[in-house]
């Protein structure tokens, strides 16, 4: 399924019931008195995450939605019935923005996450609530209040441990087509992957964690250039960034640095990410360029790693790798999380 990851829809709450104008009429029983009920609330429309869904294509071909109104209330002090709500079901990750604004009104990660985002209005009262001993017949109800609407913004950022960043060709989709029982499509020209794709990879019994291959990431992306900001808003979710490094590039010290501009360009939290370095299609080096590698400069306590998906070299040792700096992570946040 193709991914869609963007979305903007028009959402309209429900209008609360009017309140009833009656007057209570049985035989033998004069001046009966008011009996006005008052109307229903209007629906409210919430958004939920849903671990089944993994795409906002739904809201590509429909793109208004509006929950049910409140009846109106009814003599002999009946209430009207209150409207029905709308859930609209999202993947999770979904970030939920007011299109005309740009507030971010919701960010929906885990399963059952939601968010009311458009509430009904409340029912009128009837003119049984207005009686007084003054006024003992008032002949006014309220009117129901008009629901809540709104245009938002839904958009999607994948939520996976590690992100696999590069140069477009530099061995992503073969790599995760290896690790993982993901098969994203693979071809000798750039941008051939054009959606992030998700693999779990098994590390041991009980033990796994998900990488994502994105699209090819070129130099101007945080402008929009290539694939651009549809790439680098995927990896603002992911815990580790592994960077991808062609072994057969002219400079891949220039390469990295360049793929971080990129991001920093994006944003700074990116460059606040933990990273590892995997310089790949070691398979196509011969005993002169591995040394020439092996004496690469790239940034102090930055792990980095030869692999060669094609001929599995180092490919144990990558995940090897993975694990162990999602664990660290995972303990920083536990140690956080307790100081606080």
């Amino acid at each position: 399924m193709f991914l869609i990851d963007y979305a903007k829809i028009h959402v309209k709450a429900g209008d609360g019931g009017n309140g009833c104008i009656s007057f209570r009429r049985e035989k033998y029983v004069p001046k009966g008195g008011p009996d006005g009920g008052d109307g229903g609330k209007g629906g409210d429309v919430i958004i939920r995450a849903d671990k089944n869904l993994s795409t906002l294509l739904d809201y590509r071909y429909k793109t208004f939605y509006r929950a049910e109104n409140g009846e109106h209330g009814k003599g002999k002090n009946q209430h009207g019935k209150n409207g029905e709500d709308i859930v609209l079901l999202v993947p999770c990750g979904t970030v939920v923005k007011d299109a005309q604004t740009g507030e971010i009104l919701a960010d929906l990660i885990n399963d059952g996450d939601e968010v009311v985002i458009a509430r009904g209005g409340r029912g009128g009262r009837g003119n049984a609530r207005f009686a007084t001993p003054t006024n003992r017949a008032p002949r006014f109800a309220e009117k129901g209040e008009k629901g809540e609407e709104r245009e938002i913004e839904l958009e999607l950022k994948l939520i996976a441990d590690v992100g696999l960043v590069g140069f477009p060709n530099v061995g992503k989709s073969t790599l995760i087509s290896k690790i993982s029982a993901a098969k994203p499509k693979i071809a000798d020209y750039p941008f051939t992957t054009l959606q992030p794709n998700l693999g779990i990879v098994r590390y041991d019994e009980f033990k796994s964690f998900v990488v994502a291959d994105m699209p090819g990431l070129i130099e101007g992306a945080h402008a929009g250039k290539g694939l651009g900001i549809q790439f680098l808003k995927h990896i603002e979710r992911t815990k580790l960034i592994a960077m991808m490094i062609e072994c057969i590039s002219p400079n891949p010290v220039k390469d990295y640095h360049t793929l971080l501009n990129e991001m920093r360009l994006f944003s700074e939290k990116l460059i606040e990410k933990p990273r590892i370095i995997a310089i790949t299609k070691i398979d196509l080096a011969d005993e002169k360029l591995r040394k020439k590698i092996d004496n690469l400069k790239f940034e102090e306590d930055i792990p980095v790693v030869k692999i060669s998906a094609i001929t599995g070299e180092g490919l144990k040792e990558l995940i090897d790798l993975m694990w162990a700096q999602l664990m660290k992570i995972k303990e920083k946040e536990l140690a956080t999380q307790q100081n606080d």
